[in-house]
């Protein structure tokens, strides 16, 4: 099922980024990060927040910013794949 969430998630984020590079007129990236502050930016600053003070600065900067940067319908369509294809029936012995 978490799979098939995921799957439904990247093909919204890909539908939303075609969105507005039509609007545009122009491609238009839609970044996991941007996202991610348009939908709730407090949050944002929370996580950030406590991977810097509870983990590590360098969690946060350079690999977390790394990830924010890329597409959002790459960040969700990975793991999706990944799930699908290994919690397939008879995947597994």
């Amino acid at each position: 099922m978490l799979g098939w969430l995921l799957l439904a998630l990247a093909l919204m984020a890909a539908g939303a980024e075609a969105v507005a590079s039509l609007r545009a007129g122009a491609w238009q990236p839609l970044t996991l990060g941007q996202l991610w502050y348009d939908l709730d930016r407090g949050s944002l600053n929370l996580v950030q927040a406590l991977v810097q003070r509870y983990l590590h600065p360098a969690i946060w900067d350079p690999g977390v910013i790394a990830v924010l940067q890329w597409p959002a319908w790459l960040v969700a369509l990975v793991p999706a794949a990944l799930v699908l294809l290994f919690t397939r029936r008879g995947s597994f012995p």
